[in-house]
């Protein structure tokens, strides 16, 4: 029995200082990368006009801007992922917060997720329609509850006593996501469609309801202090019906952060990403297998995800400040920003299209 307890301990310990030691890894150098993706799956670039193109571009950079003023001041990755996650909230060209889509009864269901990779405490709400920023709610839910995932009436019941903004579900309407879900609602003739041989036209149908099931915005983040965090906030799917929950608010599919591996966020067909539990597993292969995460993740993506039906993208940075952002879809809404060190220039791309 003392022997176990002994090896029990030692693990225990051993444990704690890799994580104290992934802690430690940039602290005081400067260092620090931010991450941060608009959806993938909804973009078709033959219909993509310049102006579109500079408005989803202009949307991004603002969000790049704020997380990166937290983070060089010093901020933590966590700060850093909320504030740029709030601020796509609040663009109605993303679905999420004000930009959600419609489910099939006509109204937006909000999901979110927030993890340290610090201490592995996460937050995240479901199916949420009169939160203004779920993210931010996420995050309550993480610090100010013993729970890690709240849904439907009780978490915006929760959210109001912890003072997080209210709003009436007529917030987040907008013109373009309800004609969205009446396209989608003239889709679902489809099955019929096939029964009475009109497969090309089904088939055409059938291309365009796919592209309706994604559609997310998250931000991943490495501090100067060498902490990791992420945080994705979703609208779901359009024409949702009976309640449905993709992968963004689940911890470990969706969104994922651990200060031994790497900090991901994940969009596209949420439905895959859950079977494949997509962050974890590729924080696992990062840990336990010893693949670097450029291996890891464009395993999962594009070859595991496509395999099994799906398809999408995700953002994700190491612990060591390495990013990627693989994607099998034909674009994926992505930017990034990064110092090297103390001193050095700040970084910045954004991309749409491949």
């Amino acid at each position: 029995m003392r022997i176990l307890i002994y090896i029990l301990i030692t693990v225990c310990s051993s444990s704690l200082f890799a994580q104290q030691t992934a802690t430690s890894n940039n602290a005081n150098t400067g260092k620090y990368v931010l991450v941060i993706h608009g959806g993938a799956g909804t973009l078709n670039k033959s219909q993509f006009t310049p102006a579109l193109e500079a408005r989803y571009k202009s949307g991004l950079d603002s969000a790049l801007l704020v997380g990166n003023a937290i983070l060089e001041k010093g901020g933590t990755a966590l700060d850093a992922v909320e504030a740029t996650v709030k601020v796509l909230e609040n663009n109605p060209l993303f679905n999420a917060g004000k930009g959600a889509v419609f489910t099939s009864e006509g109204v937006n269901e909000l999901d979110a997720a927030i993890m340290d990779g610090k201490t592995l405490a996460a937050g995240s709400i479901a199916g949420v329609r009169t939160i203004k920023n779920p993210i931010t709610a996420a995050r309550a839910v993480m610090e100010k509850s013993e729970h890690v995932l709240l849904s439907g009436r009780g978490a915006e019941a929760f959210a109001a006593v912890q003072g997080i903004e209210i709003v009436d579900p007529s917030y987040f309407y907008t013109p373009e996501r309800w004609k969205g879900l009446q396209r989608a609602k003239q889709r679902d003739s489809l099955d019929q469609l096939k029964k009475v041989g009109q497969t090309a036209y089904a088939n055409e149908l059938d291309e365009a309801r796919r592209k309706d099931k994604y559609g997310t915005v998250g931000a991943v983040a490495l501090d100067t202090h060498g902490n990791l965090a992420a945080a994705t906030s979703t609208g779901g799917m359009t024409n949702k019906k009976w309640g449905r929950i993709g992968d963004a608010p689940i911890i470990g599919s969706g969104t994922y952060a651990n200060n031994n591996t790497v900090a991901i966020s994940c969009t596209g067909w949420g439905e895959y990403f859950l079977r494949l539990v997509m962050a974890k597993s590729i924080s696992d292969r990062m840990e336990f297998g010893g693949q670097s995460l450029a291996l890891a993740s464009e395993t999962l993506v594009m070859k595991e995800l496509p395999a099994l039906g799906g398809d999408g993208g995700l953002i994700a940075v190491d612990k060591n400040g390495n990013i990627a952002l693989p994607f099998c879809t034909e674009g994926m809404y992505r930017g990034f920003i990064k110092k090297e060190k103390q001193g050095a220039a700040v970084v910045k791309d954004i991309l749409i299209f491949k």
